[in-house]
């Protein structure tokens, strides 16, 4: 793709440089990304001016510069593409480049084996869709190999059996969504890897799934071109057990918990109230809030293939984690396993350990079951 036709694609003659996409982004003074000055580049000299590697990959694409963009422009989706083209002439990290590697010989970014994807589930009663189901889980690539998300994973399929939910997982035939290869700006393996995926779920006619991962929900809602099944994220689907009174619980959470918007189902699909009303749900709790919530929730930096390359300077996660110990919140809980994981990780790097809980809804729902 060459400059002019990105023009074209991404309406950058319709910018009217008003700077909102950078100055509403997260990770600008951070990395110095600046969203308008590469557009208005392009449009400008009409050719594509190369940028620090850690310019071009701190965007986490979680999607605040379209929010707050007046001309209803996508500025991350220029910069992904501005990615497709560096990854095309071996412009990437060396761990981009193996995560990406990954996913193309094994199904996942992690480096592991495909034959390894369903032992998270090996001491819990869970049937192969493939053996009839009426909803799939669909794990995802980091619950099924990450020890700490696998207890998402676990903690779904606890609430799904105690409300008689008919699920199935596709075992080891499970592949990546492929939603951070996406972000990476690899478009041809991800095309791949939509077809591999819509192969599997049209040979056992999946007409519902279910996934713990608001990167996944999003790119089957909204990448993968079709309407062949319903997608569902966990939050969703839980939420409207409990409504439905299909979930009973047996314990109160006397805690106050804050919940953490996780960009990839807030702000890109406005998913903002079902998280919410299964933290009300679990007897006992007292939720909080954030000053930057729903809309104007800080972004982790989990997204956009941040997972597989560091940004010097203070995380984000960081931010967010004092702010929910200054609320004097003692659960911080959250509904994305990359958020899960940078939060976390923060709350070592901050020194708060002993002093706030980071928890999936699932985790604190089925802590009361």
């Amino acid at each position: 793709m060459n400059a002019q036709e990105l023009v074209q694609k991404h309406k950058l003659l319709e910018c009217i440089q008003c700077g909102m996409c950078t100055g509403s982004c997260p990770v600008s003074r951070k990395a110095n990304l600046n969203i308008r000055r590469y557009m208005r580049e392009v449009v400008v000299t009409g050719r594509l001016i190369v940028h620090s590697q850690n310019e071009l990959w701190s965007c986490t694409t979680c999607s605040t510069c379209s929010i707050r963009c007046p001309k209803d422009l996508n500025p991350f989706e220029f910069l992904i593409d501005i990615r497709s083209l560096a990854v095309e002439e071996g412009q990437i990290a060396p761990t981009l480049r193996d995560a990406l590697e990954s996913v193309f010989k094994n199904g996942d970014p992690w480096g592991r084996i495909r034959s390894q994807r369903s032992m998270w589930a090996q001491d819990l009663t869970i049937k192969l869709f493939s053996q009839g189901a009426e909803v799939l889980y669909f794990v995802g690539c980091t619950p099924a190999y990450d020890p700490r998300v696998q207890e998402i994973a676990k903690s779904l399929v606890k609430c799904l059996n105690k409300a008689g939910v008919d699920f199935g997982t596709l075992g080891n035939e499970e592949n990546c969504c492929g939603s951070e290869v996406y972000g990476m700006g690899e478009k041809g393996l991800f095309e791949f890897l939509v077809e591999e995926n819509m192969k599997i779920f049209n040979k056992y006619n999946v007409k519902r799934v279910v996934t713990t991962c608001p990167h996944s929900y999003h790119t089957f809602k909204n990448r993968y071109g079709q309407t062949s099944f319903e997608i569902q994220h966990h939050a969703q689907l839980l939420a409207n057990l409990i409504e439905k009174g299909k979930l009973t619980f047996s314990k109160k959470v006397n805690k106050k918990v804050i919940y953490h918007d996780p960009c990839f189902l807030g702000k890109q699909n406005g998913v903002y109230d079902e998280p919410r009303k299964v933290i009300e749900g679990v007897p006992g709790v007292t939720l909080l809030e954030f000053d930057r919530s729903r809309e104007r929730s800080l972004c982790c930096e989990g997204g956009g293939g941040r997972m597989w390359i560091d940004i010097p300077g203070e995380r984000l996660a960081e931010i967010r984690v004092r702010d929910a110990v200054e609320s004097g919140a003692e659960i911080l809980a959250t509904a994305c396993p990359f958020c899960l994981l940078t939060l976390e990780d923060a709350v070592k790097t901050t020194g708060f350990e002993g002093k706030v809980q980071v928890l999936d809804i699932a985790e604190l729902l089925s802590s009361a079951l």
